[in-house]
Order: structure tokens, then C-alpha cells, then sequence
């Protein structure tokens, strides 16, 4: 059975990492088809060779966020591969051109029935729609399934647990060997990428607040990011220290030694969750909203970013926090599940 896993960004590139493992010993024939939506090599093509990932069979190279630039190429590729299954995850543009361009071939999405309940977001309008396309819908917790139950989609909605969770057990002792700087002292590790976020005059404001926080941040600048700081002459505070792109595994040892995580990706809040460190996330709402019930993240809205300081030193992981987003073996159940 041949399974056609569509991705083009970081976080795709992570999350398909334990799956492709998964599909393998599960006797599943994988073709791997990269948009090119993130082409920058510390973006794109570091985390196939730092995580081993199988190389894509198809690198289409497109340098786009447009997803109605990528249906035409992908669909080309289903038509020729003829697959059993499409393969999405998240919430990208990607996601949403691969489940467009299955063109008749079920789609199965990682990630499913989240919602930050934000149309603002691209990601959110993504999701929604993925999820109307989908024909099995992999959900991370019993709250995603309950939601795409409200919705009434049509696909059937199975709950496997997060397959993040599943690279943060394998790669986190990995990544701890391998961190490749160390540091000392209390330091918040920093990720800013988010389009809302770098608009100038917000970024401007965001890195102000940062600024006046009693902090050293580690900044792993992103390269929208840095285009933005540069371009529009927004200087950095003594005490957030820039860093080029890291790849996933020195992120993830970051992570593990930092005091706090301020940043504004979905992933880094269940990262930080799991690795016990306290987060504040320059949103005004997350779909990961487990996580602020469970205290271990705060959500600061990013128009109104004053208030950064205050929550960093309120910040802290509860004793008492439950587990969330499954067992950390959620890619053999979705195998198992494409396998039947």
C-alpha cells in the first residue's frame, strides 16, 4: 500500500519523522512530496538530515505560500503515484494544497479538529477546510474529536494522540548529546514568525517589551523575521541575544535548559508542556488551550504587549500538571489506522 505524505515546512518535516519510522515497520510504501513552501536550508533541507527523514521523491521547489500555486504540481504527483492515501499535517498552506490536489483520494489529516476559533488566521481557515476534505481525521485529544463531532464533518475522526509528543521522546535524549553551545544562567528561549507578529510596527512594539524585561532571551531568528528587523532598521535589546535558524534537535535542548519559552508557535507550547518549562505565548488565543487551563501557559495578546514582563515573572509550570496530547506513540496508531 503506498501512502503520498505531503509536507513544506518545519514543523511538517518534525511531525513526519516518528511517522515515516511508523509507516515503514508497518510494511507502508511512503512517497514524500516537499512544496518547498520553507526552501531555505536551515528551514527545509537540515531536518531531513538531522532526523534521518527518507528524502522526498519529489522536491517541487515552488518557494510559495499560495496554496493554489502548489494544487496543480501536487495533483500531478498523486495522479502519476496513484496512492491509497494522501498524508497532511497541521494547518499550512501545504496542508491545505495537498488535500485540495488528492483529486479523489482520501486524505487523512494529523492534527485534526483544532481550533483557535480566530478566522484572522490563515491557519485556522486552513484547518477548518482540511478537515471538511478529510476522510480519516486524526485527532490529538478527545477535544478535538468532540469538536469536529459539533461541526458534523463527514470524515471518520479517530484519536490518536500527537505525533510531536512522539519526536520529543525519541529526539530529546538525542538532542541533549548533541547540543552543539551551552549556556548559563536563567535564559527564555524566544521564537517570533508569525505574519501578525512581523508586521513592523507590531514587531517594533513586541521587541520594545522584550526589551524592558528582566530577561536574557535566546532568539533563533527566523528568516521572515529577520528580514523584517532589517528592513525596517528594528534593533534588538542588549539582553535578547540573535541566533541563526537552529536545527530541530538544538532547538529542542534550548528548550529543555531554558527558564521560560515566549514564542508564538503551536509547536513550541506543547514542547514546552512537555519538557516541564513554563510558557507565554504572544497570542491573543492558541488551539493548544489545554495548556492554559493546565497553568503552564499564558497567552499575551501581541497588540498589547506591555504586559510581557508581568507575565514572565508570574510564569510557572504546575506540580499537578496532567498529561496531554497522548503517549508519545501516536504515529504506529495512525499507521496501524492507514494499514486497515
Amino acid at each position: 500500500m503506498k501512502i503520498l505524505s505531503v509536507v513544506g515546512n518545519r514543523p511538517q518535516f518534525i511531525k513526519s519523522g516518528p511517522l515515516s519510522v511508523a509507516l515503514r515497520d508497518a510494511g507502508l510504501e511512503e512517497v514524500v512530496v516537499h512544496t518547498g513552501q520553507h526552501w531555505d536550508p536551515e528551514m527545509s533541507a537540515i531536518f531531513f538530515e538531522e532526523l534521518r527523514l527518507p528524502s522526498p521523491r519529489y522536491e517541487l521547489d515552488l518557494r510559495t505560500a499560495d496554496p493554489s500555486a502548489m494544487v496543480p504540481a501536487i495533483r500531478a504527483v498523486v495522479e502519476r503515484e496513484q496512492p491509497a492515501w494522501v498524508l497532511v499535517y497541521g494547518d499550512t498552506s501545504s496542508t491545505l494544497a495537498g488535500a485540495e490536489a488528492a483529486d479523489g483520494v482520501p486524505v487523512a489529516h494529523v492534527e485534526a479538529g483544532l481550533r483557535s476559533f480566530d478566522l484572522s488566521m490563515p491557519e485556522e481557515r486552513n484547518r477548518i477546510e482540511v478537515d471538511r476534505l478529510a476522510a480519516l481525521l486524526l485527532c490529538p485529544d478527545e477535544r478535538s474529536d468532540a469538536q469536529l463531532a459539533r461541526e458534523g464533518v463527514r470524515g471518520r475522526r479517530e484519536v490518536v494522540g500527537d505525533v510531536m509528543a512522539d519526536a520529543a521522546r525519541i529526539f530529546l535524549p538525542i538532542a541533549r548529546r548533541r547540543a552543539g553551545f551551552a549556556l548559563a544562567g536563567d535564559y527564555a528561549a524566544l521564537t517570533l514568525h508569525r505574519a501578525a507578529n512581523t508586521e513592523p510596527e507590531r514587531l517594533r512594539r513586541i521587541v520594545a517589551a522584550l526589551g524592558e524585561a528582566p530577561w536574557t532571551f535566546v532568539f533563533p531568528v527566523h528568516p521572515r523575521t529577520r528580514s523584517v528587523l532589517d528592513g525596517h532598521g528594528i534593533e534588538l535589546g542588549p539582553n535578547i541575544r540573535p541566533l541563526e535558524p537552529l536545527g530541530y534537535l538544538e532547538m529542542l535542548a534550548l528548550v529543555s535548559g531554558a527558564a521560560r519559552v515566549v514564542t508564538d508557535s503551536g509547536g513550541l507550547q506543547k514542547e514546552a508542556y512537555w519538557l516541564g518549562v513554563p510558557c507565554v505565548t504572544l497570542r491573543a488565543n492558541t488551539e493548544w488551550v489545554d495548556t492554559v487551563r493546565a497553568g503552564a501557559n499564558t497567552l499575551v495578546d501581541p497588540a498589547r504587549p506591555e504586559s510581557l514582563a508581568d507575565a514572565l515573572a508570574r510564569a510557572s509550570f504546575p506540580a499537578d500538571a496532567p498529561p496531554l496530547y497522548g503517549d508519545g506513540h501516536a504515529a504506529e496508531r495512525i499507521a496501524a489506522l492507514l494499514h486497515s
